[in-house]
């Protein structure tokens, strides 16, 4: 018997959505139900992503769900601080969320909080489903499993952090702004961060703001006001993960991983991959080390086992 299409919405039209739109249109299994506009994170309004002059041909935009009519999976490619509220009404709603949630500390308490209600509206939600947190969550958790004892440092970039750009928009007077992530070995990160502003904005009032924020507190962080930030764009972004540890009693266990990627882009695809794994899970809410890497393939497991075993 042939297994039903996957219909997916996203939500949200930023550098991520339009991505994960691309990813959804490749996908054998999936059909683009259509996309969900949010309200820009700097102007508060609905950007407008039904202009947008490059976008395929044929899509339905829309500003809520219920106009798309059927659908299996959300992916929410919105700012991690409005996924809490987003995904809890698509959950109420009954329709499986997939998000790309990036406040490490902030997930433990999502996680119950969601859980709760896909469980009680008897749906699913995959947290965190990017590619930090969410893929190299999954290279850590191995790590650990193959040396127990020992330490893990988590290396970003050098490149442009989505999630601390957003945060960077998100300040009053920003008119436009980036955060680069610069690793200087050992877990340690400096910020880069370029703000252009709106006229007669104070700038020494912008980046203590910005110094202040959740997501650059615990970093040395360096703020810059230039006249053009889409003049230094660029989407590409890294990481290296190393552990030194032991395998029982034996020392000197080293491991190395690495990624060198755009970043929308490898966050929509993982985003898209994990829809998949969202029709095959009980209802609940989940992250990515607590599912098996075959439920985000498109096939048959045997076909697996055979290929990567």
């Amino acid at each position: 018997m042939q297994t039903p299409r996957i219909k997916i919405a996203v939500v949200g039209y930023g550098n991520v959505g339009r991505c994960a739109v691309e990813a959804v249109l490749t996908e054998p299994d999936m059909d683009l139900a259509g996309v969900i506009e949010v309200p820009d994170v700097v102007s508060k309004q609905y950007a407008p992503a039904a202009r947008d002059p490059l976008a395929p041909r044929g899509i339905r935009f829309a500003s809520e769900i219920s106009e798309l009519g059927g659908v299996d999976v959300a992916i929410l490619s919105c700012p991690s601080r409005i996924i809490r509220d987003a995904a809890g009404r698509l959950l109420a709603a009954g329709i499986r969320t997939v998000d790309g949630f990036d406040i490490h500390a902030e997930i433990p308490a999502l996680r119950r909080y969601l859980g709760d209600l896909a469980r009680l509206h008897n749906t699913v939600s995959i947290l965190a489903a990017g590619w930090d947190p969410g893929i190299d969550s999954v290279i850590r958790g191995w790590f650990q499993a193959m040396a127990p004892r020992g330490i893990t440092y988590t290396n970003y970039g050098p490149g442009m952090s989505m999630g601390h750009s957003v945060a960077v928009r998100a300040i009053s007077g920003v008119k436009d702004g980036l955060s680069i992530t610069v690793p200087t070995g050992m877990g340690i990160h400096r910020r880069m961060v370029y703000v252009e502003l709106h006229p007669g904005v104070d700038f020494e009032e912008v980046e203590r703001a910005i110094k202040a924020d959740h997501y650059f507190v615990k970093d040395l962080t360096y703020v810059y006001q230039v006249d053009d930030v889409s003049a230094l764009m660029d989407t590409g972004h890294g990481v290296l993960l190393e552990r030194n540890g032991m395998s029982g009693t034996t020392h000197n266990q080293s491991m190395k991983f690495q990624l060198k990627v755009n970043n929308p882009a490898l966050t929509a695809q993982v985003m898209v991959s994990a829809a998949r794994a969202a029709t095959r899970q009980k209802p609940g809410c989940y992250t990515m080390i607590e599912l098996p890497v075959v439920d985000f393939l498109y096939g048959e497991v045997d076909a697996f086992v055979t290929k990567f075993v």
